[in-house]
């Protein structure tokens, strides 16, 4: 298999160093560039990121000695590069889509894990086992951008993949969903580095993050939708009203789920059986971060939790369980993915792998 190059835009930041954490043994991927603020820039990586590092790893001895490239500086991008994956972390989101375009422009795909271009039509927002083929809108983005073989794809927000995904994978077996109420149960890395004051999170919960209900009851349209002549047409056929909470968790974000359908109503058996069953293109394709089954039930009633069930399959597998008849709804039920991993940097490097296998990065 051929090794990429590939680099990584933030690289001093929380995700920027938790895509690190994680490339550290990838069989297709090798770090050789890293980029950051004009504040990191012309400094080696391991004086750079210095008393910020915050993986449970020493810094990988590939990375240490890189020296810190100025995100801004496109003449220094190294000419092997094959790609980047995105996690700067500017003042405005302006500034975001603008640098990203800067990359895109210079040939270089983007594989992003911030929200600046998530409502730009003709960027795909992938998350691999739903809307894989959204990645064949990349040429209508490069002929309406001017991009030769630039162009971006974006990650969704980290508050609906717990859930999103065992939806999709009824709606796919024909028991399409009318109604959703989520609450979200939401770990403290979601906030990033330093993120939420320990005064404000010990013995506590704090019930409103900005920004994230509404991710959360929107962002799923656009994952839902078909591609269009000139971008994706939202699917809107679900109504979801989410309320989003942060918790004292260290990683894991929660969702409790009720669901309404909409004519056929599946057991609470058949439901088990789609999820326990479900697979997708990256595990038809047995791309390296994959989880082997994306979806686990588990029969036990206190579970999912996040200490105990976060990690399964590299952190990719999104976990369900306390399924239930509902009084007001059809069901309810709990389910739990790894915010920093497959709702961060792991579902970004699976994005990525598709994109090598479906022939846009080369």
């Amino acid at each position: 298999m051929k090794r990429y190059k590939i680099g990584i835009l933030g690289a001093t930041g929380i995700v920027g160093q938790n895509y690190i954490n994680l490339l550290q043994n990838h069989p297709w991927f090798q770090i050789i560039d890293v980029a950051a603020s004009p504040r990191s820039a012309n400094k080696i990586y391991k004086e750079a990121v210095k008393a910020k590092w915050q993986m449970s790893i020493s810094i990988p001895s590939s990375v240490k000695d890189l020296i810190v490239r100025d995100v801004q500086d496109i003449e220094k991008i190294p000419p092997d590069l094959s790609f980047v994956f995105s996690a700067i972390n500017m003042p405005t989101k302006e500034q975001i889509k603008e640098t990203e375009v800067n990359y895109a422009k210079r040939g270089i795909p983007v594989i992003s894990n911030n929200s600046a271009h998530r409502w730009t039509p003709d960027v795909p927002m992938i998350i691999g086992e739903i809307n894989h083929e959204h990645v064949n809108i990349i040429p209508i983005q490069q002929k309406n951008h001017g991009f030769k073989k630039g162009f971006i794809v974006v990650k969704p927000n980290c508050s609906l993949q717990s859930y999103l995904t065992p939806i999709y994978a009824l709606e796919q077996t024909g028991y399409k969903v009318d109604k959703l109420i989520i609450t979200t149960l939401q770990a403290v890395s979601g906030a990033g580095y330093p993120g939420v004051s320990s005064l404000d999170m010990i013995d506590n919960i704090v019930p409103y993050i900005e920004g994230e209900e509404e991710k959360t009851e929107n962002e799923p349209f656009k994952i839902l939708g078909k591609i269009g002549n000139n971008g994706i047409e939202n699917d809107n056929s679900i109504k979801i009203s989410a309320t989003c909470t942060r918790v004292p968790v260290s990683d894991g974000h929660t969702a409790s789920v009720n669901i309404k359908f909409k004519d056929k109503i599946p057991s609470k058996d058949e439901i088990v059986n789609i999820w326990n069953s479900f697979k997708s293109a990256p595990q038809e394709l047995d791309l390296p971060y994959a989880p082997k089954q994306p979806i686990i039930y588990m029969e036990n009633v206190d579970r999912p939790q996040p200490k105990k069930d976060r990690d399964k399959d590299k952190g990719m597998a999104i976990t369900v369980g306390r399924l239930r008849e509902d009084t007001v709804f059809d069901f309810k039920f709990i389910a739990l993915s790894h915010n920093t991993v497959r709702g961060a940097a792991g579902g970004a490097i699976l994005n990525a792998e598709l994109l090598v296998n479906k022939g846009f990065i080369n």
